[in-house]
C-alpha cells in the first residue's frame, strides 16, 4: 500500500495560499487553489529558490528569484528562465488533515 504522511491541517493552508512542508528531507509546497490542494517540489527548477516564498495567482506559482512560473496542477514550466517542470506529489485530505504521498 502507498504511504501517505500527514503534513498539515486544512486550516494551515487557506484558499489562495501556499505552505512549505517536508516529506523526509524533501521540501514540498502545498497550494490551495479555491479549496483544491496541489503539491510540488518547493524548489524552483531554474535556480535554488523556495516557491512557497513566491506568489500564487490562480493555478500559477511565480518564483521569487527570477519570476519563473509553473502550473501547480501539472508542474509544467510556463515561462523562461525555467524550462524543466516540477515534480508533483499526491495529496489526500481526511477530515481536517492533509496528507502527502509519493510523486504523482
Amino acid at each position: 500500500m502507498t504511504q501517505f504522511k500527514r503534513v498539515a491541517s486544512l486550516a494551515d493552508i487557506p484558499p489562495g495560499t501556499m505552505l512549505k512542508v517536508y516529506l523526509g528531507h524533501r521540501a514540498v509546497a502545498i497550494y490551495n487553489v479555491d479549496g483544491e490542494l496541489f503539491a510540488t517540489t518547493d524548489n524552483c527548477t531554474h535556480e535554488t529558490a523556495s516557491l512557497s516564498e513566491g506568489t500564487l495567482n490562480g493555478h500559477e506559482v511565480t518564483c521569487p528569484k527570477h519570476n519563473a512560473r509553473f502550473d501547480v496542477r501539472t508542474g509544467k514550466a510556463l515561462c523562461f528562465p525555467a524550462v524543466v517542470g516540477l515534480k508533483r506529489y499526491s495529496v489526500r485530505v481526511e477530515d481536517d488533515d492533509v496528507f502527502i504521498g509519493p510523486p504523482a
